[in-house]
């Protein structure tokens, strides 16, 4: 049985249909890589999926249990992280206070002090900046925040919009080592990248989404070499 089942999933903008009908599943410890160009609705499945949308129609089932009209907070209590793109840090208040803010669903104090050791270990930059306000961070370093808080709430699985945008080179290089460490370490990853060939180069699988349906899918090393993602996504 797969962790995450898509099924026929719809979703409008008003008038405008969003998400015609798609499927796909993510298996547990599998790194799923989601590929489109922008407004191909990669970001509107994620927030679908974590709850921050409700779809016209279709499932969402996570680990055996349907989650399509359950409220965003109650998904994260599932087991289900989100990193919004964007990274969406609380820029006012401290590194600390940010990471905090990921583990409200934790129940004591020792679970909630045991992830943040497990995060400083994973973000050793984050540490080092604890008590600075998040706004003064370096993009890259919110990036790092965003992905901590997130990892707080101890998540079987993890969604990822966007998380190499706007980065330098290294930053980008070094987050998507730090994603390959956290599908280590035993949470399963969807991820969805403007850059598909650094995303398809750590994936298990992939799903090529076009104006709302997936036209693609297949393991990664596959769509690394097909000639018509090549040409769409990967600039060759």
């Amino acid at each position: 049985m797969a962790m995450l089942e898509i099924k026929d999933l719809e979703v409008y903008y008003g008038m405008i249909k969003a998400i015609k009908g798609i499927s796909f599943e993510v298996n547990e410890g599998e790194v799923i890589a989601l590929i489109g160009a922008n407004g191909a609705g990669k970001t509107t499945t994620l927030h679908t999926i974590s709850g921050l949308i409700s779809p016209k129609r279709g499932t969402v089932i996570f680990e055996g249990k349907e989650i399509t009209k359950t409220p965003a907070h109650k998904i994260v209590a599932c087991g289900m992280a989100h990193v919004p793109e964007g990274r969406r840090v609380f820029a006012s208040l401290s590194v600390l206070q940010n990471l905090k803010l990921g583990a409200y669903t934790r129940s004591s104090k020792e679970e909630t002090e045991e992830s943040l050791q497990m995060v400083y270990r994973r973000f050793p930059r984050l540490e080092e900046r604890k008590n600075q306000p998040a706004g003064t961070l370096s993009g890259g370093e919110q990036q790092m925040l965003a992905m901590g808080r997130a990892l707080m709430s101890k998540p079987r699985i993890i969604l990822m919009d966007e998380p190499s945008m706007g980065l330098s080179p290294i930053f980008v290089n070094e987050i998507f080592d730090i994603i390959k460490q956290v599908s280590a370490g035993g949470t399963t990853v969807l991820l969805v990248e403007q850059n598909a060939k650094k995303a398809l180069s750590i994936a298990d699988r992939g799903y090529v989404l076009e104006t709302g349906k997936i036209v693609l899918e297949g393991k990664a090393e596959s769509l690394l070499n097909d000639e018509s993602v090549k040409k769409a996504y990967l600039g060759e």
